[in-house]
């Protein structure tokens, strides 16, 4: 699945070239392992103090407020935040924000030197990261109302530390269809109540074959946490363990990535050279934009920005299983961000003031909309839905649709998880150009990832 670890619609990161060596790789992978240790030394080193000043003489209070995303984020946002002033006059947000690329390491080093943000948009890869070296503030001690909030998702920021994250959006692992490629190969899109992985593999290669050189039935999945995590648990694993664990061995992936390799030989999805040139093509030219791909993964909240892009409707499908039964396909209700805040912060109750707002108040959901994917809060969902356009009204109606289906939420990312996603593509690679195994890569990709949720 082409999506960055936020599960959003941004352009993936390029990865690296087909020719590329062993030693460049191991490079690669030193580097990587450097910034995890830089990151996690950054934590340690956190001490006491920090955060945003005292009180002002006129009883004023000033919060920093630090998210990622894009321009219309950024827009989105402050006008939430100006309706949260309005209502607030004595507390002032100051907002800082930039692109995924460089918020983390921004972060580990405004940590570092107690210079947090009050308030500050996570992800579900960090949030057990800053949680457990005490750097965010477990919110359930302050008023917040949780009662209309969807139970995966609330329960997605809670841990050992408390409830240090209050999930800003929810989505899901879906794969994402292009009618017009169907209809130009006369292959009608499939039941997604009711298929399974063989019929995805026949039909994406019957696509491929009444199709034009070039375009494929379907992308490939292999290169993301998401799709790894629906086959490990429709068959019984898990990605993680509650207690921090991998919950899988390398007999598990080495199944993953053999259906993976058989559907490239068979034309189901593209050959290795491909999958890694898509992998660095942004959103608007990947291969679902472009008519390239009758299917692809994606998170459902990219619809609306993968629309766009290909000019006309896609169609969202559940996962295949291996029954057939759609409550078999596993998926769950991932927090696209959290709402987290400085455990440093010096003004707690007015950080979760503001919180409250972005999480139940129909004002703020209604600037917002489903920017950070679908709001969690079933009041403000119901209240908003005139207002959202025809793609984000498609993502509401489909996480409502498999609320029924969902398996038990995953547990939650460990320490480390940050760098999972990268040993999966990087082995991906090496399964598919023929360098390793299925067999030999499992066994170096799962000690891998033990060392680094291990360090």
């Amino acid at each position: 699945m082409p999506v960055n670890p936020k599960g959003e619609a941004v352009a993936p990161a390029a990865t690296s070239k087909t020719h590329a060596s062993a030693p460049k790789a191991k490079r690669r992978l030193r580097a990587s392992a450097l910034v995890a240790a830089t990151a996690a030394a950054v934590l340690a080193l956190t001490a006491c103090g920090g955060g945003a000043e005292q009180k002002s003489a006129d009883g004023k209070v000033e919060l920093r407020f630090s998210w990622w995303g894009g321009d219309k984020r950024a827009q989105l946002t402050q006008e939430a935040i100006a309706a949260f002033e309005a209502e607030n006059p004595n507390i002032k947000i100051k907002p800082e924000y930039g692109d995924w690329s460089g918020y983390w390491d921004k972060l580990a080093t405004q940590v570092a030197a107690n210079d947090a943000p009050d308030i500050i948009q996570m992800d579900e890869k960090y949030i057990t990261e800053y949680s457990t070296r005490g750097a965010l503030l477990d919110l359930s001690k302050y008023d917040i109302d949780t009662s209309k909030l969807d139970e995966a998702a609330l329960n997605a920021g809670k841990g050992e530390d408390g409830l240090t994250g209050i999930a800003a959006g929810i989505n899901a692992a879906t794969i994402l269809a292009n009618p017009a490629v169907f209809q130009a190969a006369g292959v009608p899109l499939p039941d997604d109540k009711t298929w399974t992985w063989e019929d995805f593999e026949r039909i994406a290669a019957e696509v491929t074959a009444k199709s034009p050189k070039g375009t494929y039935g379907a992308a490939a999945y292999g290169t993301d946490e998401a799709s790894l995590g629906v086959w490990l648990r429709q068959n019984g694993k898990s990605l993680y363990t509650k207690d921090g664990k991998l919950g899988f061995e390398p007999a598990d992936i080495k199944g993953y990535w053999e259906f993976l390799k058989q559907m490239s030989d068979n034309k189901a999805v593209p050959t290795a050279s491909e999958i890694v040139e898509a992998e660095a093509a942004p959103l608007d030219q990947s291969g679902l934009a472009t008519g390239k791909n009758g299917m692809a993964f994606w998170w459902s909240n990219q619809l609306p920005a993968l629309e766009k892009a290909a000019g006309g409707e896609l169609q969202i499908l559940r996962f295949p299983s291996k029954t057939g039964k759609a409550e078999d396909a596993g998926l769950w209700y991932k927090a696209s961000q959290f709402w987290s805040a400085s455990s440093r912060t010096k003004h707690p109750e007015e950080t979760a003031k503001f919180i409250d707002f972005l999480t139940n108040n129909v004002k703020a959901g209604e600037i917002l909309l489903a920017d950070r994917g679908v709001y969690p809060n079933s009041d403000v969902r119901e209240a908003i839905a005139p207002k959202l356009a025809k793609a984000d009204v498609k993502v509401v109606d489909f996480i409502g649709a498999i609320k029924e289906e969902l398996g038990e939420a995953p547990a939650a990312p460990p320490k480390g998880a940050g760098a999972i996603q990268e040993i999966i593509k990087r082995y991906t690679s090496e399964v598919m150009f023929n360098r390793l195994s299925a067999e030999e890569a499992g066994k170096k990709a799962v000690d891998e990832m033990k060392s680094a949720i291990g360090a």
